[in-house]
């Protein structure tokens, strides 16, 4: 079974770009949707509109408010989401190919503010 946003939520991502060293995503959703269970590599989001989510991942869950206009490392992670808010989520993916650099973790290291 793959684990891939697009296979599993073809109707919230939409890859816009990629080559060999990054592929990009656009995500959609309104309120009261949700995604199902997916993976992503490390990945630059950038949020093109305000939005409240609930994050499942790891057996926990956790809120999230962000406005429009930040963009957040996400490192790799399997997770699901619902839109938990008033208003539509839009949001751009950058998902990284290559490997984190020797040193940095599985992760490596945050290119920004983290969640």
């Amino acid at each position: 079974m793959t684990l891939d946003p697009v296979a599993t939520d073809p109707d919230h991502y939409t890859v816009i770009f990629e080559n060999d060293r990054v592929r990009v995503l656009e995500y959609a959703d309104k309120p009261g949707e949700a995604t199902h269970w997916h993976s992503h590599p490390d990945t630059l989001m950038y949020t093109l509109s305000s939005f409240r989510r609930r994050i499942l991942a790891g057996g926990r869950h956790v809120d999230v408010e962000l406005p429009a206009g930040q963009a957040r490392w996400v490192g790799a992670q399997e997770h699901s989401g619902e839109n938990t808010g008033d208003t539509d989520t839009h949001s751009i993916f950058v998902e990284l190919k290559e490997a984190a650099p020797a040193g940095f973790g599985p992760s490596g290291a945050p290119l920004g503010p983290e969640a």
